[in-house]
């Protein structure tokens, strides 16, 4: 029997500069995929909960869009405030950085969290690509000297690697409470915003360079069946040379992509996926606060 006040729980906010790997440590730490991966930086616009339950605790871990210095968008100036509002109720912040180095835009972060209330625990991701690992030594001893952060922790979010050590830590700095979410539940984010997010990181993932940043999923209807799930997606782009490039020669690239994004459908849904695509242009919807309403970002106001 577990003794009284022994529950733990709380939120844990993750922050960062964009492209650290934030979203790769909250799906590892959680154990399943609650949000969208690529290669390219920005790829989490919105604030996503995941949550981690066990007989003893319950973390809420609080994956956020990367922190830009240089918001010049509605869109980006949204997203630092999304990932801003995450700090105020947080219990422990993760500030994730790269073990590749110290950046300018990491300064940046910290600046941001100067004010933050809650132990600040450092951590220093793709441990896995540093080689030999002694070549992380002088960041961390750098870090360190700081005597900002209530603990220093290497990890591989990839490779689950000291995962279970920052997990320990996370747990100490928790104050004893209730579950805020029932037991079997991952994510705050509800069926529909799934669908979009795999359908957007498949878009991402096959696009040029300058296209995903103006790329917005909107799902339409959604038919589901016993055994197969019909689903009808608008995909909004910001230009009209964009929609082409989407859509490739004779729309071979976007089927490509639906097909990529079926098969995660399929598994996520567990069932047979019919997905029905439109491209679609609104010119400079990420400065357009009404189409950001209408695309599911929270208002800036």
């Amino acid at each position: 029997m577990m003794a009284a006040g022994s529950f733990r729980s709380g939120f844990v906010a993750v922050v960062g500069r964009p492209n650290t790997g934030k979203s790769t440590l909250v799906n590892a730490l959680v154990g399943e995929k609650v949000s969208i991966v690529t290669s390219r930086p920005q790829t989490t616009r919105h604030r996503i909960l995941g949550i981690r339950s066990r007989s003893d605790s319950q973390v809420v871990f609080v994956d956020t869009p990367g922190l830009h210095g240089n918001a010049r968008k509605l869109i980006n100036r949204t997203m630092n405030r999304a990932a801003a509002s995450s700090l105020a109720d947080a219990d422990v912040v993760l500030f994730v950085i790269e073990a590749s180095g110290w950046r300018a835009a990491d300064e940046h972060v910290l600046q941001r969290l100067s004010r933050v209330a809650a132990p600040m625990i450092l951590v220093v991701n793709k441990a896995d690509l540093v080689r030999p690992r002694s070549k992380m030594l002088p960041l961390l001893q750098a870090v360190q000297a700081r005597q900002l952060f209530a603990e220093i922790v290497p990890v591989s979010a990839l490779e689950s690697e000291n995962l279970e050590r920052l997990m320990e830590l996370i747990l100490a700095r928790l104050p004893a409470g209730e579950r805020f979410y029932p037991e079997d539940m991952k994510t705050d984010r509800g069926r529909d915003f799934r669908i979009g997010e795999i359908l957007r990181e498949k878009l991402m993932a096959a696009l040029e360079r300058e296209v995903p940043y103006g790329l917005a999923v909107e799902i339409g209807a959604v038919e589901d069946g016993e055994r197969l799930a019909s689903i009808d997606a608008q995909i909004w782009v910001a230009k009209e040379s964009q929609r082409p490039i989407v859509l490739g020669r004779g729309g071979e690239r976007l089927k490509a992509i639906g097909q990529a994004a079926r098969l995660d459908l399929e598994a996520f849904l567990g069932k047979k996926v019919f997905l029905q695509t439109h491209v679609k242009v609104r010119r400079n919807w990420a400065d357009d606060a009404r189409a950001l309403r209408q695309f599911g970002y929270e208002d800036e106001s």
